[in-house]
């Protein structure tokens, strides 16, 4: 349905280390760089993520507002919620079944150091 999504981050060293580490375990990696900008995707392929330098400017989208990345297994979610946090994401619900939408819905989220609400998800 989407082609790709985009974000501003205030600084693009911190955001693009960030994505890096944490999509890294759901099999997404940075598929092309500018001095201002970074995209993310399938090794060999286009971007499903774009982050843009706004500094001073950049700001995450409010309540009701998340970005879920679909993760190939259990263990995937696990690692993408340990290593964002490693790379200075901030915890926002650890990985585990979530009831509410189904018995076999897996999920972790984390806040990214810019403020936007990210998720891995397998069901």
């Amino acid at each position: 349905m989407l082609g790709h999504i985009s974000f501003g981050v205030e600084d693009l060293g911190r955001a693009t280390k960030f994505f890096d580490a944490a999509l890294k375990p759901l099999g997404l990696v940075r598929v092309w760089s500018t001095e201002r900008s970074a995209g993310w995707g399938p090794q060999g392929k286009g971007e499903l993520l774009a982050i843009f330098l706004h500094a001073g400017k950049a700001r995450a989208p409010g309540p009701g507002f998340h970005l879920a990345f679909n993760a190939p297994d259990r263990a995937a979610v696990d690692a993408f919620h340990a290593e964002a946090l490693k790379a200075g994401g901030t915890d926002d619900g650890a990985p585990g079944i979530r009831t509410k939408y189904s018995p076999t819905y897996y999920a972790a989220f984390v806040i990214d150091p810019d403020g936007h609400k990210l998720e891995a998800v397998h069901q």
